[in-house]
Parts: C-alpha cells; structure tokens; sequence
C-alpha cells in the first residue's frame, strides 16, 4: 500500500498526488514511469514519476482526469492509499551533456517534461521550456521549470504568456537557430508537429509516446509502436523515441482502439455519482483545449 500524503489541483481537470514509494524514489530517473493500480479490480494505468523526493521516500504523480481510472485516482485524498505501485519502468531519457535544449510541453505533457528539464540543468545544458494551456487555469508547472531556465508561456485564448500554440514559439526558435536537442512531449498532434517543424532544421527531436500499455514489460504488446518501420514496444524499449522515425498516424489509430468502451465506463461512473458531481466530473474531463497542445 502506498500512503498519499499530499495533493494539489495544478488546473481543472490536471492533479498531482505525492505518494509514499521510497524504493521507487531512490532508484528512479527522468523519463521513467510506474504503473499503478488504485485497488483490487482496478485499471492497470501508466503514470509519468513528475518528481521524487528520496530523503522523504516519496515520487509525485501528476494526472489528468479523462477517464474512469484517473477520476477514481484523483477522487482519492491525503491519507488514503493506492493498493500497487509498479516501478520504476521504462528506459532513462538520454541526457545530452551540452548546448541549448528546448523542452516542449503540451498540456499535462509539462508535467512529464520537468523532469527532463531538472536533470537538463543540473548536468550544465541550457534549458528553455516552451508550455502551453488553453488559458491561465490550465497552465502547469511554470515556476518548476522557470528554475531549470527560461520559459516561454502560450495561451490560445492570449490571457496570458503569448498567444498561440507551443509549436508556434518553437518554429521562431528553430529559424533563429542555436538549438541542439528538443524534448516535445504532449498529446500525439502536437508531438507530430513538433517533430515535423524540427526536421528541415536536423534537430534531434525526442518525444514520450502515450501508447496503451497493460504490463509494462513488454509481454502483452499492446503498447507496439511503428519506429522506422519496424515494431518497438513504448514500455520497454521507450517510452521516448526519435520523434522523426515515430509512425504517428498509427499511434494515433491505436489510441483511438478503445475510445467507446472508456466514454462508457466513465458514464457509468459519473452516474454512480451525485448529478453535481457527476456533472463536475464530466466537465473535468473534457480536453483542455481543442488545438493540437490539448492533452
């Protein structure tokens, strides 16, 4: 059992829970995931490690609520536990030694990217992060990053930072140049345009695919992913790849495989609820934006 001890709103439908896991903690490193079941019967899901804590024993998980999964996860409270924890999982992002790089990060893709950031800085590399959210509410983890280098903020409705999309910022940094290395993680369209802006420029282009996994072990396949043309297993030979070999059409088909059946169990859980919950819940999980930076 792993105790929640703390929990935070980071935006309308995007909550972070800081959980006890101390082996996890002390061996885990940036671009690793867990997988977590909140109790017996429950939905195995992928969770990114946004952060760890090794001296208090604890990793922290930033989730969005869409389906039903993740709102029962963060309908959880201090004090309540979460029955497994499978982790660390994965392979480490590879860290570049020097130069600039520029994290992108779309929606609560910025939670994924800190890390990266984190580690980014503290090897020497100049870090400047590129985030965005529909509006103000849904931006995250701007003052993390602002620590690791500088930050460029984009709303689609312009209330705050810049106006536009992320991929948009990144294109005036790719013309002005300097850049050696992007870290593009968010939802899949974004991703792809990511990685099609930074090909002309020959910019290494690393991006964390969000592709359905069960076991995290590579046994069951479901999380096969089309690198180059030959089939990669996200749990265990990613989750992060060269975004210019990624097939994302693919993905994205992949992705939508089981949509019906997630829109039903979360109607069934909405209904179990109050109608003003369940209406809250609803509402949560609706996308945070309907650019290609919606997550």
């Amino acid at each position: 059992m792993h105790l929640i001890v703390a929990k935070a709103q980071l935006s309308p439908n995007v909550t972070r829970l800081v959980v006890e896991a101390a082996r996890i903690a002390e061996i885990r490193r940036p671009g690793q995931f867990v997988i977590v079941r909140r109790g017996p019967g429950a939905e195995r899901i992928p969770l990114t490690i946004a952060d760890v804590d090794r001296q208090a024993g604890t990793i922290s998980l930033v989730i969005q609520s869409i389906g039903k999964s993740t709102h029962e996860l963060t309908a959880l409270n201090v004090g309540d536990a979460i029955t497994d924890i499978a982790g660390p999982l994965g392979t480490p992002t590879h860290l570049p030694a020097s130069g600039h790089a520029v994290c992108v990060g779309g929606g609560v893709g910025t939670a994924v990217v800190y890390p990266i950031a984190q580690a980014l800085a503290k090897a020497g590399v100049k870090v400047t992060s590129i985030i965005g959210g529909r509006s103000k509410e849904w931006v995250i983890y701007e003052d993390e990053l602002r620590a690791a280098g500088d930050v460029i903020v984009c709303t689609d409705d312009g209330s705050y930072g810049r106006a536009g999309f992320v991929t948009e910022a990144l294109k005036e940094m790719c013309e002005a140049g300097g850049i050696d290395e992007v870290f593009a993680i968010g939802p899949v369209p974004m991703m792809r345009a990511c990685s099609e802006l930074t090909r002309p420029y020959a910019i290494k282009t690393t991006v964390s695919l969000n592709s359905i996994m069960i076991d995290g072990t590579g046994m069951c396949g479901g999380c096969r992913v089309s690198i180059e043309g030959k089939s990669q297993y996200a749990c265990v030979d990613g989750p992060e790849f060269d975004g210019h070999l990624v097939d994302f059409r693919q993905l994205a088909d992949r992705l939508n495989t089981y949509r019906e059946f997630e829109q039903a169990a979360l109607e069934r859980w909405t209904t179990s609820h109050s109608d003003e919950t369940g209406m809250a819940l609803a509402d949560a999980g609706k996308p945070a934006s309907a650019s290609p930076e919606a997550h």
